[in-house]
């Protein structure tokens, strides 16, 4: 008698649970879709660029040279422009030596019929209204015989800077003073101020020399009277004289303790022996128009010193500047035949 199919313990435990699927299985199985679609799409995207560029490769084959030229190469490394603008460069620097802007390249110029003969400028300042009055008055002449001067070729103008409040009531007067005289050089980048004195100087001669094509520009102080009939002779006397730095030569001890008169802060920077280079003096200097050029040219990197005179005398050590000491421009001299006096 055969007996029931019997079943083992562990095979009914078995039969007794349902099938299941684990969850980590599926997003394994998820990912691993999502991965091979991304791979395809690449694998597609790749196959239709390398067509593209073989189509293009294909199109342009008989337009590009086998051998590239030094033109091309330029363009490819993306220094075309650059040798444009080195070329440019030099062409400008060519310019400049060959008008004499350099140091070192101050070459002899014979003015034209239509050049100035000179530019002269007298320092002014906010309140110096009475001895503005006092020059038109002697030395200096004003409205219709001030044009016949510049007829000559010879132009005067008060240098003046601006308010450090700018478009104040210190502005508008002299404003209206420059209006009715028409004998003022308004620096206008300039603050007429005390401590920025120095760079005055600086800003008298660019603004003047791109201004007026001159022979001469000449910086005169406030305190001085002019025999102006003899400095324009001792000008006419160096006419066509390029390099030329006019003026009564000095020099003299570099004071360098603080809070006393003429102090200089930087007086270490003139040796152990503290005493200055030669320079004109600071009451009347006169510079030739390549040297005016310089200063323009160079403004912005020229240092200057506590005092104006010695600022200009330091510009021109290091150009070919020709030193003239004239006696006559010593104000302070007893010299009969001297241009210029104290007040």
């Amino acid at each position: 008698m055969e007996g029931l199919p019997t079943t083992t313990k562990s095979e009914r435990r078995w039969r007794s649970k349902p099938l299941q699927t684990s969850k980590p299985s599926i997003l394994m199985a998820f990912f691993s879709c999502v991965a091979w679609l991304y791979v395809a799409g690449r694998l597609w995207q790749d196959a239709e660029n390398r067509t593209v560029l073989a189509n293009l490769l294909k199109k342009n084959l008989g337009q590009r040279p086998k051998v590239l030229s030094v033109e091309d190469k330029l363009a490819v490394l993306g220094c075309k422009d650059l040798e444009r603008r080195i070329v440019e460069a030099e062409m400008h620097l060519t310019l400049a030596k060959s008008q004499g802007y350099l140091k070192n390249h101050l070459q002899q110029k014979v003015s034209s019929s239509g050049q100035l003969l000179a530019v002269i400028g007298v320092y002014t300042g906010f309140g110096s209204h009475l001895n503005r009055n006092m020059f038109r008055g002697s030395w200096m002449p004003k409205g219709g015989a001030l044009r016949k001067l510049e007829e000559r070729g010879v132009v005067i103008r008060f240098v003046i800077g601006r308010s450090p409040n700018q478009g104040d009531s210190l502005d508008r007067k002299y404003d209206k003073e420059s209006r009715l005289t028409k004998d003022f050089l308004i620096l206008e980048g300039h603050e007429e101020a005390q401590e920025e004195l120095t760079k005055k100087v600086k800003f008298f001669f660019s603004t003047a020399v791109q201004n007026w094509d001159a022979e001469f520009y000449v910086k005169v102080d406030d305190n001085i009277n002019l025999d102006l009939e003899g400095l324009i002779g001792l000008l006419e006397h160096r006419r066509a004289q390029d390099g030329a730095y006019i003026g009564c030569m000095k020099s003299g001890d570099v004071i360098s303790e603080e809070g006393k008169a003429w102090y200089e802060p930087d007086w270490w920077k003139f040796g152990d022996q503290k005493s200055y280079f030669r320079h004109a003096s600071s009451s009347l200097m006169i510079l030739s128009k390549n040297l005016a050029q310089y200063i323009n040219i160079n403004s912005a990197s020229l240092k200057t010193y506590a005092h104006d005179d010695v600022s200009v005398g330091s510009w021109m050590m290091g150009i070919q500047a020709t030193y003239i000491d004239d006696n006559r421009l010593c104000c302070g001299s007893i010299r009969q035949d001297k241009v210029c006096s104290l007040t």
